[in-house]
């Protein structure tokens, strides 16, 4: 073989190799469709403003997602804020976590089996495919606990000081990266205490000190983010209902975005939990995947805030996947053992493992399709967001000098203004009607409502008005006092557009 040849050859070779790239096609798949929602809308708008702007606003909203924001304030100053650009460092992120999956597994299970097919499992999730190609830090803080889970292992063979810190790197991007991640301390402090009752050695009582302190030397910089956070929880996360027993008992079809998903990765981990081997590494692994999910539970039921969502959870995937992977391996395992022995029933075994892994398989990977990319979960009227059909509608009708008015105060959720900027030609620039300050000066995401709709009408000849859900009477979605300005000066809309979750109208009093 010729030397040059050599280095690739063994990189094909590694167990993490084909887990990443099989999650980078799956993630990559058709990145730039559909279109942003409204989340990867604020990621858009909040990563474009100058530092300065960006640093301002965090004090006012979104601190929790201060860290990825300033990482994505980099990436699109390089790369530009297109939609495959804002999307491809969660495909990057989840290819990393999809590998860091490989490894773990490899390291707790042993066998290429356990190792590829864990992360293979994980890349055929379809919330891991749908947050792979949404531009938020989902992605980037599930690769970040991934890693701190490998690089634990390691520590725990040998808690070298070199050992602990891209430990405690790991943990800090995580944090600060989303702060429920934090959560997972609950899962390893388990599985730090079935380490040491399994090696019972004298050496490992370094582990009493040096793990806790690895975890709050990853908790310093995560402190100021506490600290905003705590202040923008009422606002930022009071949609978000206390959950009920129900909810917790069918917490994992939600996590994977399919029950038939979720069914075939519990059926996988059977044997890693039953059969003699590595049972105590398997029990290991499933505290990890489901204490961090018990404890923002009842954090959600006992506090006055609630944490529990699927995405706000996403970082306890890739747990299930190195369990999912450790049953595989052990079913082929006890298989190839018995058919090294030579015994008719050795091979049946080994058969009908092999046919039962693929059939497992077959949910997951029948799933894909059906799961979109980015859902609208919260939507009006669960529907989609057009920001790309609206921001067409009105280019191809502009002239110079229209206004437009659009969703604000308690329906800035919606995120119609930024939104529709976002997809609007550079050449195409509304006057914004009804707006006391734009979403730069109020150091906010969206603009500031004028008190007093009158005296910000503005001198807009005509005026484009975008309103929540499909209706026939546009005005009357709005706010009383702003739509009996319009009808004043306007009258009756010109034209009325539904588009599938917001309608779109013309006014213009030539008419």
């Amino acid at each position: 073989m010729r030397p040059a040849v050599r280095p690739v050859v063994r990189l094909f070779e590694q167990v993490w190799w084909w887990p990443a790239l099989v999650t980078l096609a799956v993630g990559g798949y058709r990145l730039g469709t559909p279109d942003l929602w409204r989340d990867e809308i604020a990621t858009a708008t909040v990563a474009t403003r100058s530092l300065g702007d960006l640093l301002r606003l965090l004090q006012h909203i979104d601190a929790s997602n201060g860290v990825y924001y300033l990482l994505m304030h980099g990436w699109t100053a390089v790369f530009g804020d297109s939609t495959v650009a804002l999307r491809i460092p969660s495909v990057l992120a989840m290819a990393g976590a999809a590998a860091f999956v490989a490894l773990t597994a490899r390291r707790l299970f042993g066998g290429r089996v356990a190792a590829v097919g864990a992360g293979l499992l994980f890349a055929v999730v379809p919330l891991v495919s749908r947050y792979a190609q949404e531009a938020r830090s989902y992605a980037l803080v599930t690769c970040a606990v991934a890693a701190a889970a490998f690089f634990l292992l390691r520590a725990l063979e040998r808690p070298t000081w070199r050992r602990w810190a891209p430990y405690s790197a790991a943990m800090a991007l995580a944090g600060a990266g989303h702060l429920v991640s934090f959560s997972t301390v609950a899962g390893q402090v388990a599985l730090v205490a079935l380490h040491l009752w399994r090696t019972r050695a004298a050496a490992d009582r370094r582990l009493l000190w040096r793990y806790p302190l690895a975890v709050a030397v990853a908790a310093v910089p995560v402190l100021p983010v506490v600290l905003l956070g705590s202040r923008q929880s009422d606002r930022q996360l009071g949609w978000i209902t206390t959950p009920s027993l129900r909810r917790l008992a069918e917490f994992g079809q939600h996590l994977f975005g399919s029950d038939l998903v979720f069914y075939a990765f519990v059926l996988l981990a059977l044997p890693a939990l039953a059969l003699p081997g590595r049972r105590l590494q398997a029990w290991q692994v499933l505290l990890l995947a489901e204490l961090p999910v018990l404890a923002v539970w009842l954090v959600s039921r006992l506090g006055g805030t609630s944490y529990f969502i699927d995405r706000y959870l996403l970082f306890t995937v890739p747990a299930w996947a190195v369990l999912a992977g450790g049953g595989a391996g052990a079913v082929y395992g006890a298989a190839a053992a018995r058919a090294r022995r030579g015994t008719t029933p050795g091979r049946a075994v080994a058969a009908a493992g092999l046919l039962a892994g693929a059939l497992l398989a077959v949910p997951a990977v029948a799933a894909l399709p059906a799961q979109p990319p980015v859902r609208y979960v919260g939507s009006h009227n669960d529907s989609e967001e057009p920001y790309k059909a609206a921001a067409r509608a009105i280019a191809a009708g502009y002239r110079a000098g229209d206004g437009m008015a659009a969703p604000l105060g308690d329906q800035s959720w919606a995120m119609v203004w930024p939104g529709v900027g976002y997809y609007l030609p550079s050449d195409v620039r509304p006057y914004p009607v009804f707006v006391a300050r734009s979403a730069d000066d109020a150091e906010d995401l969206s603009p500031t409502p004028c008190p007093a709709p009158e005296d910000c009408l503005g001198p807009a000849s005509r005026i484009w008005l975008l309103v929540l859900g499909d209706t026939a009477d546009p005005l009357g979605a709005m706010p009383t006092d702003q739509a009996q300005v319009l009808r004043t000066r306007y009258g009756a809309p010109d034209q009325v557009t539904p588009l599938g979750g917001f309608t779109l109208a013309l006014l213009d009093p030539a008419v």
